[in-house]
């Protein structure tokens, strides 16, 4: 008899029973996992992020439907996000937001690793594959690095709104207009912006170095979360260089998507979550 997928509401009642029980597995790894058996981290090159990229490409046009339905949620709310900002006369921070879409940017792309991890054992791949990660054995640890990274998405905007009241602040600025004139057109809004960068690169290298390849291995491999984690830094170690390039170019590549109106991410995000995938195959054996 052939195989068929019902709607999504009885296919999540009939898949997510067992949910809990993964959890409960997981999260009891979390801190009992044995680190002194690592993956191993293999050496890249800048000819592997290009291989990466066009492999991640490749997938997107494969499942282009699929992708683009799984992350169609993204720029929805990073336009929610956007408008709540507006609401709540937060515009100091609309900035901070958005870059800070890059820190949690692993999380969105989790369902997008699971496709290509799909299609590798070959067949047809449907969208409702992407949450296929509810019944991974690691769900637990992959919920807690999420909440990690979410973490250190809030403490970033604390941060970012910090160095505003610092600099430009306290008294919020009466129009965005005013806003961008004060930032460009004086030295303080130059120091905010000197300062605000440097201080964000550091949240984004911290969070680059704990998730590279923590969300696939997680995902691929029966391991708990520091194990993840500690893989990832050691990619980062070891490719320091051919790492931190990635990290550029997944940043160049989200402010990209970020125009118009944040639209360019139902590209720019399924892309580099299938490239990510790719990369972490070339990274870790």
């Amino acid at each position: 008899m052939a195989k068929t997928i019902g709607n999504p509401i009885s296919w999540a009642a009939q898949n997510l029973g067992a949910t809990s029980d993964h959890i409960a597995e997981s999260v009891t790894r979390i801190g009992s996992s044995d680190t002194r058996h690592l993956p191993t981290v293999q050496t890249l090159t800048l000819q592997d992020l290009r291989d990466s990229l066009r492999a991640g490409y490749h997938d997107f046009l494969e499942t282009r439907a699929d992708a683009i339905f799984v992350v169609l949620i993204y720029p929805i709310a990073g336009l929610l996000m956007f408008g709540i900002g507006l609401n709540m006369n937060m515009v100091p921070l609309l900035a901070p937001l958005i870059a800070g879409f890059a820190l949690i940017g692993p999380v969105a792309a989790v369902g997008l690793y699971e496709i290509s991890r799909k299609r590798e054992q070959g067949g047809a791949v449907h969208w409702l594959d992407a949450f296929g990660v509810f019944r991974s054995p690691s769900f637990g640890a992959i919920l807690a690095l999420g909440f990690y990274l979410v973490m250190l998405l809030l403490v970033w905007l604390m941060v970012a709104q910090a160095v505003y009241v610092l600099t430009l602040g306290p008294e919020p600025p009466t129009s965005i207009s005013a806003f961008a004139a004060e930032v460009f057109t004086t030295g303080a809004g130059w120091s905010m912006i000197i300062f605000g960068t440097a201080i964000g690169f550091l949240f984004a290298l911290v969070a680059l170095a704990v998730s590279v390849v923590s969300f696939p291995l997680l995902l691929d491999k029966k391991v708990g979360l520091p194990v993840a984690v500690v893989t990832s830094v050691r990619v980062l170690r070891h490719n320091p260089g051919v790492i931190l390039t990635w990290g550029f170019i997944v940043a160049a590549l989200l402010v990209i998507g970020t125009i118009p109106m944040l639209l360019g991410l139902i590209v720019v995000m399924p892309v580099l979550g299938h490239a990510t995938w790719h990369l972490y195959r070339r990274a870790v054996s």
